[in-house]
């Protein structure tokens, strides 16, 4: 394919000039939940603005939100072949603790073969390797497909105005399939790709019993004490089997095939090592299901932290007022998060004594996803990791939440294709985050290799 050959030729000769433009773009702290910033934000969305009308893109657009702009951008002159739609999201992490960076956060600073700074895996490498892959292939011609660009600025704070801007544009958006930057490796030699993830409902239990804090001397025995009813209803959330007792909460979870087992069993893991991994003296779960399994094909409940009573140093006899709890449910696909909510509802008015009342709050939802690991798409993307890898890419679940694959698969009717080159050890959202740099250049002629195999 010459055209393949002379954009990777293009590639392979600008390194240099890609590497000096990254640490450019990685320099503008655009922290999005931060008033601050808001200027460097609204600089980056206009970089990246300009970036992609400089690669020829026929409309470059930013629409503005409740919060930070979206950008958009389209090249649409190739008919009759697929129309990608490339997500991904220009905002980062706030950097605290500064004291525990080694360099600048927004320095992108590199030592040995990292380059560290605040969003340098999440995710402006990703996108800007896909950036890069383009201008390889407009240097060549007119692209051999259709793009669009959807890069938002909140998806480090909820992504809150994404949904009602896909809704009011899904004529705008409309495309064969999603690209998702804002993706990773399972290892730096071991090609990947996420077909699913999990949803997330988050919720807060508050229980009430008297009117105000008591005397434990005085009054315990003789009224509920919120946090006992609490730790009851919440320790009956699990059975023996490790199995959320939720009524229902099992209905829509589609069970794994010998097929897709036996694909999640390829996936490297050591139990030892995921016990050194968290410190954990043994392992737990849902009984019938391996590690791997139970954290990317099975749902969870978990309980984030109880508050209640008196917590400082010392003693108080109280008998405490309210007590609360955070639980967060992981759901899999077709689990929907306003059910879930629902089935927590009925469990806890089936389990909630007399003598106490009870309020619950949302904190956020999310619909999980599962993608077709047959599609043409995905086929696609297999073929080039292995090209740029030299092996056979694996297949895998992730345990966390892209609450926008869920959003494009219920409000665009489209798959993800989950391509990105994070490393698990990158320390997203944490100090010193950095990006392996073999790996970024060869995510460059891995989104080239793909884009020229639709």
């Amino acid at each position: 394919m010459p055209m393949l050959e002379a954009a990777l030729e293009n590639v392979r000769s600008h390194r240099d000039r890609h590497l000096e433009e990254y640490r450019a773009l990685l320099m503008i702290p655009s922290v999005s939940t931060l008033p601050e910033h808001r200027e460097d934000v609204l600089r980056t969305a206009q970089w990246l603005a300009g970036e992609l009308g400089r690669l020829g893109m026929e409309r470059v657009e930013l629409f503005p939100t409740q919060g930070h702009p979206i950008v958009y951008a389209e090249s649409l002159r190739a008919p009759g072949r697929p129309t990608m739609l490339v997500y991904g999201h220009y905002d980062v992490q706030p950097v605290d603790p500064i004291d525990e960076w080694v360099s600048d956060p927004f320095g992108a600073e590199i030592r040995g073969e990292y380059v560290y700074a605040r969003g340098a895996s999440d995710m402006k490498g990703q996108i800007f390797a896909q950036l890069k892959a383009i201008e390889a292939l407009a240097a060549q011609g007119p692209l051999p497909f259709n793009i669009k660009y959807l890069i938002e600025g909140e998806e480090e704070i909820g992504s809150p105005n994404l949904p009602a801007f896909i809704d009011a544009h899904r004529e705008l958006l409309s495309c064969d399939f999603v690209l998702n930057c804002d993706a990773g490796m399972h290892a730096p030699d071991v090609p990947s790709i996420v077909y699913a993830l999990r949803g997330l409902a988050y919720f807060e239990v508050e229980v009430q019993g008297p009117a105000k804090d008591l005397h434990s001397g005085m009054f315990g025995g003789s009224i509920r004490n919120p946090i006992h009813v609490l730790c009851e209803v919440i320790a009956g959330m699990h059975d023996a089997q490790g199995r959320v007792t939720l009524p229902g909460f099992y209905d829509a979870v589609r069970e794994l095939d010998a097929d897709e087992r036996a694909q999640l069993a390829q996936v490297p893991h050591s139990d030892d090592a995921w016990r050194a991994l968290t410190g954990a003296s043994g392992l737990y779960g849902e009984a019938g299901y391996t590690t791997v399994e139970r954290v990317g094909a099975r749902p969870t409940l978990e309980i984030n932290g109880i508050i209640g009573g008196f917590t400082g140093q010392g003693a108080k006899t109280v008998l405490p007022a309210r007590a609360s709890a955070k639980i967060s449910m992981r759901l899999v696909a077709d689990q929907q998060p306003d059910a879930i909510e629902g089935q927590l509802r009925a469990y806890l008015e089936a389990r909630m004594p007399d003598g106490v009342s009870w309020t619950l709050h949302e904190h956020s939802k999310g619909p999980g996803a599962i993608m077709d690991r047959r599609s043409p798409y995905m086929k696609a993307a297999l073929g080039a990791l292995k090209e740029v890898f030299g092996k056979e890419p694996i297949f895998k679940r992730e345990g966390g939440s892209v609450p926008v694959v869920g959003m494009m698969q219920q409000r665009l009717g489209v798959d993800s294709i989950m391509l990105g080159f994070a490393l698990p050890d990158d320390g997203i959202h944490g100090p010193n985050e950095r990006q392996y740099l073999p790996n970024f250049f060869k995510g460059i002629e891995a989104y080239l290799r793909f884009m020229l195999a639709l």
